[in-house]
């Protein structure tokens, strides 16, 4: 027998290959693609279980296939046996159907090379996870080979194959016959299904209460795959040929061993001498030791040791081994819920999903996506169970890869999206989803984002509930980062505005502003500034919380290292619009110190920013004007440069310096003599001379004008002062009050001007004709004071001009013989050519902050200028009382010269001069001239 079994599994490498090839003639081909080889199961593991999708619904499942070269070996009426037996065993599965029982889709086919049918999805035999690998794909699948059973599952597992058990004793009266672990397939979810019904037997009473199953003799001659497999068969069945329900618990007590102790079974069965390795079964499990069930559980260790038991009375049935406290496990008892929750109604389902929570994290991932994920994903087609059943989802996603989460979970969420009905469970959607939002961004790719995530924050924005708005104002913060910069500025940013300016709650409101000044980081500059910042001018509500967001808003902006507010919006729209709201009057102490805070710190950037701005600007001009006089120089200096150059090569060219020529004539003269005969040496020597005197003209300093005195001649003095003593006879009899003369001579300290100067005398009005000729005769005529002004006003308070003409210089009128401006500028003394600054104590003794401006009559009444003064002998002088002034000056004011019209009328453009007038022996002379 032995030897058989190790043909078989030889037989079985060397088929692997050609099962594809075998399956493609087969019935199921039709309705079915057949995909990878997956797994093997059945009697001897002689099913090979592919992967599978129906073609019309692409309804997934897996197929089983019997390759009949499998068999070769048998003489055809063995072929035969096994046919029929593997053909039982199908034909029976599909007519039982119980969620403890592998499911059938499609029945069994028959072709010439295969058996097959289709099941529901299958990941393995529970043989192949714990390590039979018999009729395996090479090389072996990791998620075969790496399969990890965890208590959970191992305990639900045998707790499902009790449960279907109880079905086939207590309903259907039947014995399977062959409970092992290559008859117990694990589903894709997880679920332990039981297959393999080929020795199964019907109760021939059924009504009655104690059934009775008829069993055949073993019969070693048949072929392997026509018998059980001894290790899992209960001892009465080879001692006694009787068999009962109780035979099937045996064969769980030994699967439940096998599970525990990695596949290894109780007892090593000798197929060749069958009865006496059964005989000393017998004797060993009569005496089984606790060391034996050391790796069993202690909590079920002693079940075990019953369902072992050598009387069939002594072991439990099914029914009451599915109550042990063994499996009254947290996870197994959840595990047995979801595959009863097809029975529940809503009311149960929704307490059920209330307390999962709690259960989930206790439970392995595997376990949680093959079994719970899709019992829980199912619900969705129930509208009012999704609130319930949502958060659990989201909870395993949290534990999920971002690949499981698109593959096992998004697709189902798709529609719970879009669920907007009914209104109620529709709102909790949107809770739950809005608290797990970083979790949907993360993990969901950008498409999927932006059509289904998206619309749903936007759809919560505008939802009437104000539960739902606040809390999505709040919760759009913490994920604002992943959303793209497109849909926030365009869509969710204008929704948020929406909802600030259109809401009736003040908590919307500011949760808006509080929202938008949390998300201004992840917006740009100018949308800020063009976008944002403009619309808080548009909130209309003017409670302290609003107001205080909207301060927030402006400070968050204007402090932001990336933002920023520029200094024109500052000046133009902010400040304009935060002062305002800083004196409402329902703002308190500390608020009104906030607003004021920032008002104070934009003040400082914006004063700080512009006057730096002006500095650069100040800087950059006078940078300007230097280049630019820098540029005129270096223009000049190349001109005479260039000038000189050319002048050079006209000399070497011609043999003749331009610069001795006094006329273009004599220079053609000059080139035409050279032209027409060779100079003599006469000639030559002449020329040499005149380069000569040229190179020393040349070599000279410029010109430049004397400082002189013009004097009158001589004799037009000595006939005007013979003309006014002449004159003046009468006058002098008279004495004259120094006072009188000090007053009267009360000049204005205005330099050379077009204002005509006439000396009147109330004693005598008929000696006006003397002051006309005093002014015709001295050059104090309009055009020659007219002239000494423009020569003085071009730089009035600095610059030798000025100086110059404060020392009242008699220039001669222009018709005078030798006179030109040039002469008359020559006149100032050396002294006064000193770039001094004006003093200006005078124009502050008259215009200070405690002496108000006085008008033109009262200046002459005050005291004269010391200037003036100089022109007045000083009391107790031999000249003081021969002096020839009236004692009264008057300013007589010529046509177009008004006192407005002339600038040095003007008070501010009034200066003290230099006292220079001390050292003028000239000025002094003239006065001696005329005055005697």
């Amino acid at each position: 027998m032995e030897s058989m079994l190790n043909k078989l599994k030889s037989t079985v490498t060397k088929v692997t290959a050609d099962v594809t090839s075998a399956v493609m003639g087969n019935p199921v081909t039709r309705e079915f693609d057949v995909g990878r080889h997956i797994a093997s199961g059945g009697n001897g593991l002689a099913w090979k279980i592919f992967n599978g999708t129906k073609k019309s619904t692409k309804q997934e499942v897996a197929v089983f296939v019997f390759d009949k070269k499998l068999i070769d070996k048998y003489q055809k009426f063995e072929k035969d046996q096994i046919i029929d037996s593997l053909k039982r065993g199908v034909q029976q599965l599909t007519r039982l159907r119980h969620p403890r029982l592998l499911t059938v889709q499609h029945p069994l086919e028959e072709s010439r090379d295969c058996l097959a049918f289709c099941t529901e999805p299958v990941c393995a035999s529970l043989a192949n996870v714990l390590g039979s690998w018999d009729n395996l794909p090479s090389p072996l699948p990791s998620d075969i080979k790496e399969y990890k059973l965890y208590d959970v599952e191992t305990k639900y597992g045998l707790l499902q194959v009790s449960e279907g058990l109880s079905f086939l004793h207590s309903s259907v009266k039947m014995v399977h016959g062959n409970i092992t672990p290559e008859n117990i397939i694990l589903n894709k979810s997880g679920a332990w299904k039981i297959m393999g019904f080929d020795f199964c037997i019907q109760s021939t009473n059924p009504s009655e209460q104690e059934p009775k199953f008829p069993c055949k003799e073993w019969d070693p001659n048949l072929p392997s795959l026509c018998l059980p497999n001894p290790e899992y068969l209960a001892p009465e069945y080879i001692l006694s040929v009787s068999c009962e329900t109780a035979s099937d618990m045996y064969s769980l007590g030994a699967v439940m061993y096998a599970v525990f102790n990695k596949g290894k079974p109780i007892f090593e069965v000798n197929k060749q001498d069958i009865y006496k390795s059964f005989s000393r079964q017998l004797d060993q499990l009569s005496r089984l030791s606790s060391s034996t069930l050391e790796n069993i559980p202690e909590e079920v260790r002693e079940h075990v040791k019953l369902l072992l038991n050598v009387a069939p009375a002594v072991r439990p049935d099914a029914d009451q081994m599915t109550k042990i406290p063994f499996f009254d496990d947290v996870g197994a008892m959840t595990l047995q819920y979801f595959d009863s929750l097809f029975q529940r109604d809503n009311l149960q389902k929704s307490q059920f999903f209330k307390g999962l929570p709690k259960v989930l994290p206790k439970l392995p991932k595997r376990v949680i996506i093959q079994r719970i994920l899709p019992c829980l994903t199912s619900e969705f087609v129930n509208p009012d169970m999704v609130p319930f059943v949502l958060p659990n989802v989201l909870l395993i996603a949290e534990e999920c890869t971002k690949e499981e989460y698109i593959k096992l979970i998004l697709p189902d969420l798709g529609p719970v999206f879009k669920q907007q009905e009914p209104i109620q469970a529709s709102n909790m959607i949107l809770l739950i989803f809005l608290q797990k939002m970083d979790l949907l961004l993360t993990k969901t790719p950008p498409d999927e984002i932006k059509n289904s995530v998206l619309p749903m924050v936007y759809r919560a924005l505008e939802a009437p509930s104000i539960q739902i708005q606040e809390l999505c104002l709040n919760i759009i913060p913490t994920f604002a980062n992943l959303i793209d910069y497109p849909s926030m500025k365009n869509s969710l940013i204008p929704r948020i505005k929406n909802a600030c300016l259109q809401t009736s709650s003040l908590a919307v409101r500011v949760n808006s502003l509080v929202c938008l000044g949390k998300i201004l980081e992840y917006l740009d500059k100018w949308f800020v500034l063009d976008d944002i910042l403009p619309f808080l001018q548009q909130i209309p509500s003017k409670e302290p919380a609003v107001l205080m967001g909207i301060l927030g808003i402006y400070k968050c902006t204007f402090t932001h290292k990336k933002l920023g507010i520029t200094k024109e919006q500052l000046a133009g729209k902010v400040l304009p619009h935060l002062i305002p709201l800083s004196i409402e009057n329902n703002l308190n102490l500390n608020q009104f110190n906030s607003f004021i805070c920032v008002i104070r710190d934009m003040l400082n950037r914006l004063e700080a920013e512009h006057k730096t701005k002006l500095e650069q600007l100040h800087v950059m001009q006078e940078q300007q004007k230097s280049l630019d006089i820098a540029n005129q120089m270096s223009g000049a200096e190349e001109a005479r440069s260039s000038g000189t150059g050319n002048q050079i090569d006209k000399v070497f060219n011609n043999g003749t310096d331009l610069l001795t020529s006094g006329s273009d004539s004599k220079e053609n003269e000059m080139s035409s003599i050279q032209r027409k005969a060779s100079l003599t040496l006469e000639e030559k020597q002449k020329l040499a001379k005149e380069q000569e005197q040229a190179q020393k003209l040349k070599s000279q300093q410029p010109l430049k004008p004397q400082a002189t005195t013009i004097t009158p001649p001589v004799k037009q003095t000595k006939d005007l002062t013979d003309t006014l003593i002449d004159n003046m006879s009468s006058l002098t009899s008279r004495p004259i009050n120094q006072a009188q003369v000090a007053s009267s001579n009360n000049f204005s300290s205005i330099p050379s001007m077009g204002v005509g100067m006439g000396f009147s005398s109330p004693i005598d009005n008929t000696k006006r004709n003397m002051t006309n000729g005093l002014n015709t005769n001295m050059g104090f005529q309009t055009a020659g004071f007219t002239m000494g002004a423009g020569l003085a006003t071009q730089n009035f308070f600095s610059g030798p001009s000025a100086t110059g003409a404060n020392k009242m210089n008699m220039v001669p009128p222009a018709n005078m013989p030798n006179y030109s401006p040039m002469n008359a500028a020559s006149a100032i003394s050396p002294l006064t050519q000193q770039n001094r600054p004006p003093d200006m104590s005078a124009l502050d003794n008259l215009f200070g902050p405690q002496k108000p401006k006085v008008s033109m009559k009262q200046l002459a009444q005050q005291k004269s200028s010391q200037w003036v003064n100089q022109f007045v002998p000083p009391p107790g002088s031999p000249n003081a009382s021969n002096t020839a002034l009236g004692p009264q000056m008057n300013m007589i004011v010529q046509p177009g010269f008004g006192i407005q019209g002339n600038p040095f009328f003007s008070p501010q453009n009034f200066a003290q001069p230099a006292n220079t007038m001390t050292n003028s022996s000239s000025a002094s002379n003239d006065l001696k001239d005329l005055f005697g």
